[in-house]
């Protein structure tokens, strides 16, 4: 692991009542573009609430937390 690494908690302050995996990736400064995004959660890089997850439309809402490469998202 690169020692310059450093996973962080994220604390995502949510208007309105879910936000797209893929917009929360974005919206988030985890992943460049929607593509990109996509891309990572198709191939499983990105758990929901403790359990991978491949949908990239899921409906993300407050309480709940995702986990990619070692970043952590709360979504308050």
């Amino acid at each position: 692991m690169n020692s310059l690494f450093l996973p962080t908690m994220i604390e995502f302050k949510l208007n309105g009542d879910f936000i797209p995996m893929i917009q929360l990736l974005k919206a988030a400064g985890l992943v460049a573009t929607g593509g990109e995004a996509q891309i990572v959660v198709s191939e499983g890089e990105v758990s929901y609430n403790g359990q991978v997850d491949y949908r990239k439309r899921l409906k993300v809402k407050r309480g709940d937390l995702v986990e990619f490469r070692g970043n952590k998202i709360m979504v308050i």
